[in-house]
């Protein structure tokens, strides 16, 4: 039986996909920084072109390298003029809320800061979280501060390879005060205090436990040693824990910046004890530049980064000629069968060049 009712062709439906997507897909591709580009807009305090620059530094391309090294040579005169504060400590003291909360209080002082913050990388995925932006969103927005979270690549002690050269490019672009944040408490820090003018370590109160659990390499190294946290019903065992750490720290050799290290107690939340490290800060740069020691130490630093940069390179070509390319195919399978052991190996590859 016919139906009473009649269906009507509908109005054509428009295509999912945009029949004009693939010419708009078809952008002019984005025109490449010359290195005259990266030094202009570096020295106008331009932000966006600072951290393009230093992302051409991370760089692994061969093109990529040869133009960070024009920039780091052109860059290289305007640096120099920043004091360079190493901060560390045992995790879960507070590095990066107090960083945020010094850091405010320096700006405030008329100071421009930047902020390289290592990250650690994953040995398995060598992938990183890189939240330092997250968790210092306040300093993050702030126009004269600069954060820039650095993945630290798996290198030795978890610094990151080309931090030395951000140093560089910060302080060119009129950053006052650099803050190089390490992953925590080990090889990286020695790494830090190359690159550093002082070194600050933050410390928890529990000192006892806190002396066992931190090398004695590194309180040597420290120039103050700050125990955070000191707010609330914690601030008796923080002024505990300054007394202790300043009786250790009169059992080390004397420094030979003429500096005595010294203990004190702060709280990034409550935003006190920021006044006397600062204060102690400008009192460490202008005895250590009275006697000579920071101008000696620069140069001692700029000749170790001139060595670390030769073993770089070195190891570059190494792996990058093609002829170890090949013979390492083979003898990688020779040594993983046992047909040779890891050090004969190691001398066969060496003859090749």
């Amino acid at each position: 039986m016919d139906s009473a009712l009649t269906v009507n062709d509908g109005i054509p439906q428009p295509p999912i996909i945009n029949p004009n997507a693939s010419k708009l897909l078809k952008k002019r591709p984005a025109r490449q920084l010359t290195t005259g580009d990266y030094l202009k807009g570096i020295k106008a305090g331009h932000i966006p072109t600072l951290a393009q620059a230093i992302t051409l530094t991370e760089s692994t391309l061969v093109e990529d390298r040869e133009k960070a090294r024009e920039l780091i040579t052109a860059c290289h005169p305007l640096s120099g003029n920043s004091i360079r504060i190493g901060i560390t400590g045992v995790p879960g003291v507070g590095k990066s809320t107090f960083i945020e909360a010094f850091g405010k209080y320096i700006i405030r002082l008329g100071h421009r800061l930047a902020v390289l913050a290592i990250d650690p990388s994953s040995e398995r995925s060598k992938g990183s979280i890189l939240g330092d932006k997250t968790r210092m969103e306040s300093l993050a927005n702030n126009e004269n501060a600069f954060i820039r979270p650095s993945p630290s690549g798996g290198s030795l002690g978890g610094v990151a390879r080309k931090t030395r050269e951000a140093v560089i490019l910060c302080e060119a672009a009129g950053f006052d005060v650099i803050f190089i944040e390490t992953v925590g408490v080990g090889q990286s820090e020695i790494a830090v205090h190359s690159m550093t003018d002082f070194f600050l370590l933050l410390m928890l109160s529990g000192a006892g436990d806190g002396l066992q659990g931190i090398k004695r390499g590194i309180m040597e190294m420290s120039d103050l040693l700050v125990i955070n946290k000191a707010d609330g019903s914690n601030i008796e065992k923080a002024t505990k824990a300054r007394i202790l750490y300043q009786s250790a720290l009169h059992l080390f050799p004397p420094s030979p910046s003429g500096w005595t290290p010294a203990a004190l107690t702060a709280s990034a939340i409550e935003e006190t004890g920021l006044e006397e490290i600062l204060d102690a800060i400008f009192r460490y740069m202008d005895l250590t530049k009275s006697n000579g020691y920071f101008f000696r130490k620069r140069k001692e630093q700029a000749v170790y980064w001139m060595k670390e940069s030769i073993d770089e390179s070195l190891l570059s070509r190494f792996y990058n000629n093609p002829n170890v390319t090949e013979a390492l195919t083979i003898i990688e399978k020779q040594v993983a069968t046992g047909e040779t052991d890891p050090f004969e190996a190691a001398g066969r590859i060496l003859n090749i060049i």
